[in-house]
């Protein structure tokens, strides 16, 4: 297996995430939402769980073939690499929050988001990338996963992994205070936020620590049956967890959380893997590609669209909120009209990505 087969497996998986995330985010209704198509109200895993902590470990699958082609450069330039993306990255995410610019005082500005927590994950996942020696790496990611549970267990405060109570919740509180959080659960609570970026680190560690080992095997299949039996651990370690004092969360990113969806995004790594790499059924994966080569250029158009869009009125509802109640609803229902909307307005902003490939464009930030 060359790399340039590898990069096509990890462009596929990328695209392939980034449009569920754009679909799980764009429903024409919140009201009607098939249930995989929800997150967890707290502990527990739904299929949309899967999607972010997917991304985040092609991130670092990314990151060890980005490293492996900078082999040249010195640490200095490595960090130097990474400050400035992690930069821009933070703040495409800050301005997305911000917008439309004219109505949101900086005083209720949410710091943290989607493209926060990527920025960060990344950028501490390089700084172990870069500084810690290759055969500590994988030590050191379990040690913050450990230190992270014992941090979190160790509040004073009565059920410590509650909503209510989670540590995570209160240092944003005290750092940021209540009018910079998000308010979606019915309280002041991120689950961006700055604490449960350590859970979000193992996930970007353990695409790097795999995509490093792989690297240095030369049999396809045995390149395969490693990426499945390094699933399989994770995700073994990720469930005894939850069944033993931290449960699977994503809101708080918990460590068996970021073990389980690690494992399985592992898994789903090694059928990218067998059935574009070593079978060659690349046709089908297209699309994703198209999505995969401007990934993050895509989500935050996604998301600038979409906000532009609700600010478009039509009587008393918002455009997106119109269209989906006065055409798709009639016409599909109301669970497959919200899914419907998501599909088209998943597939406007493919079309964009599209434009962006033709071109030669690749925007990676």
């Amino acid at each position: 297996m060359n790399q340039n087969q590898r990069l096509l497996s990890i462009d596929v998986l990328r695209g392939l995430t980034i449009a569920f995330m754009i679909i799980v985010n764009t429903p024409g209704s919140w009201e009607f939402v098939y249930a995989p198509l929800r997150h967890a109200k707290w502990d527990g895993c739904t299929p949309t769980d899967l999607v972010f902590p997917f991304f985040l470990f092609i991130v670092g699958l990314s990151m060890a073939q980005s490293f492996k082609s900078h082999a040249d450069f010195t640490q200095a330039q490595l960090l130097t690499k990474a400050l400035k993306r992690t930069a821009v990255i933070f703040g495409i995410g800050l301005l997305l929050n911000w917008f439309p610019f004219y109505d949101k005082p900086l005083a209720d500005l949410r710091i943290f988001g989607v493209l926060q927590r990527i920025a960060l994950a990344y950028f501490f996942g390089s700084l172990i990338s870069i500084y810690i020696a290759e055969k500590w790496q994988l030590w050191v990611t379990m040690l913050i996963l450990a230190v992270y549970y014992i941090i979190l267990i160790s509040s004073v405060a009565v059920d410590p992994l509650s909503l209510e109570n989670n540590l995570v919740r209160s240092i944003d509180l005290a750092l940021l205070g209540e009018t910079h959080i998000y308010h979606g659960y019915g309280i002041p609570f991120d689950p961006e936020g700055l604490l449960s970026t350590l859970g979000s680190i193992g996930n970007v560690m353990f695409g790097y620590i795999l995509a490093r080992k792989i690297s240095k095997l030369e049999s396809s299949m045995l390149q395969i049956r490693y990426v499945l039996l390094f699933g399989a651990i994770l995700i073994c370690i990720g469930i005894l967890w939850n069944f033993t004092g931290f449960p699977i969360n994503k809101p708080i990113w918990s460590s068996s959380y970021a073990m389980f969806t690690s494992g399985l995004a592992a898994w789903l790594f090694a059928f990218m893997l067998y059935f574009i790499d070593v079978k060659g059924n690349k046709s089908w994966s297209f699309p994703f590609k198209v999505f995969g080569m401007n990934a993050l250029a895509s989500y935050a158009m996604s998301g600038l669209v979409i906000r532009t869009l609700q600010l478009i009125k039509i009587g008393d509802a918002t455009l997106p909120a119109a269209f989906y109640s006065k055409v798709l609803s009639p016409l599909a229902g109301p669970y497959f009209g919200s899914f419907l909307f998501a599909l088209l307005f998943c597939s406007t902003i493919w079309l964009f990505a599209y434009v962006l490939y033709t071109k030669k464009i690749f925007i990676k930030a």
